[in-house]
Parts: structure tokens; sequence; C-alpha cells
């Protein structure tokens, strides 16, 4: 097994919308594997079309591509990170306004209205120059790119890659030192952190019972057999 660690760097703001609260959208500081996943192999073995002619995601049939090539993406955890907000308004697109009560129903459709112009919004963006590490798991040697694109904007990042050392192979309860997609990893989770976001909330700090990798002196300890899984 070979391992590479990653270290991301943002030259752009990035943004996903991890929580949606009224006319704020946060973007959560931790990256999911899933888009890290993406970004590395979309060029090479998923390959994505430009255009889409669907809007549900494909999560399963595009990453099966990488579990049939022996390589696995884990999330990424920020080292050093900022945030910018971006507010933004939209022209009106109703000819016409009714004078009503804040929240009272509209007097043709009956649905209910408010004051507030729901074109306007606020974007909790990660900053440039923000730093994230994860970890490249496979079977053989990667040529990973150095260059990338994350997020609704498809922001641009720059990837430095790692190879470390030969793993050593041990089995006792451990701390995992990155954050990890609970559904891909076999082990037992005794105890974590949630970090909540779509489409599979992550857990940091785990705890875990089980066979481990060992490397970089014992600083770094990630579970083994992790495979991308989906719920059946």
């Amino acid at each position: 097994m070979l391992i590479t660690r990653c270290h991301l760097t943002l030259h752009d703001t990035l943004y996903f919308a991890t929580r949606e609260m009224g006319p704020l959208y946060e973007t959560e500081r931790y990256i999911h594997n899933y888009a890290l996943s993406y970004a590395l192999f979309n060029d090479s073995l998923i390959k994505v079309p430009y255009f889409c002619d669907y809007y549900r995601p494909r999560y399963e049939a595009d990453l099966k591509l990488l579990n049939d090539n022996g390589i696995y993406v884990t999330p990424a955890r920020p080292l050093r990170w900022d945030y910018v907000l971006a507010t933004w308004k939209m022209a009106q697109d109703r000819y016409k306004l009714f004078a009503v009560r804040f929240g009272a129903p509209h007097p043709v459709t009956g649905q209910s209205t408010t004051n507030f112009p729901m074109n306007i919004g606020r974007a909790k963006e990660l900053a440039p120059e923000s730093e994230f590490e994860f970890f490249v798991l496979s079977e053989g040697p990667l040529r990973l790119p150095h260059w990338v694109r994350l997020g609704k904007w498809m922001s641009k990042a720059e990837l430095v890659v790692e190879t470390m050392d030969s793993p050593r192979e041990k089995q006792e309860p451990f701390t995992a030192s990155c954050p990890l997609n609970p559904l891909d990893v076999p082990s037992r989770l005794l105890v974590f952190d949630v970090i909540s976001m779509p489409p599979v909330s992550l857990v940091m700090n785990a705890r875990i019972e089980g066979p481990f990798y060992e490397l970089d002196g014992g600083r770094v300890r990630l579970p083994t057999g992790m495979m991308y899984s989906f719920p059946t």
C-alpha cells in the first residue's frame, strides 16, 4: 500500500453550501472526500462530462471506478484557514408588488409573503491561502495533478504531494490522524466528533478499534481497508 500526503492551498475563495441559514450560506472548513476525489481524478478515471443532462449526483457509479483501481482519498482537515463574506443582490423579477403586511398571505395566490427580499443573500466562503491536508491511498504509484478545481465556483487550488515511507500495519485501539467518512471505515468506531455536512457527515478525532497504518514515526495513523461505500 502506497500512502501520499497531500497539501492543498487555495488560490481562490472556496464555496459550497454546507449549511443554509436563511439568507446565509456557510462553507464548512473541512473538505469532503467526494469533492476531493472528483477534483483529483475527474480527468483521468471518473471523466464526468462537461455538460450533464441529469441533476442527481452519481456518487456510487463514479467513485466505484476508484475502488476498482485500488484508490481511496480521505477528507481534508484544515491546517490554516480564514473566511470571507460575499453579499449578492439580484434585480427583482416581479412586475407588480402588493402592499401587504409582513408575512401576510398573498391576495391572489394565498401563499405567505414577507418583506424580506429573498434575492439577497450572503455566502461565507473559505479565503484564499487557506491550507488543508489529506491522504491518498493506492495500490501503486499515482500521477496527481498540481492544480485542481473545487467547489460551486470551480475554485483554483494548488496541490503539493509527498510520497511517504512504507507504512507499518498494527492492530490496537488508535485515534485517526485525519477526518474520516464513517461509511468507508470497516473497523469499529468507538468515539468521535461529528462534522455535519452533506452528502455524508464526516467524523473527526475518531477513536477506532482495529488494524491501521502507522507512518511518520507514529504521527500519522489511518485505518486499513478504507473504500468508498454507500447506503443500501
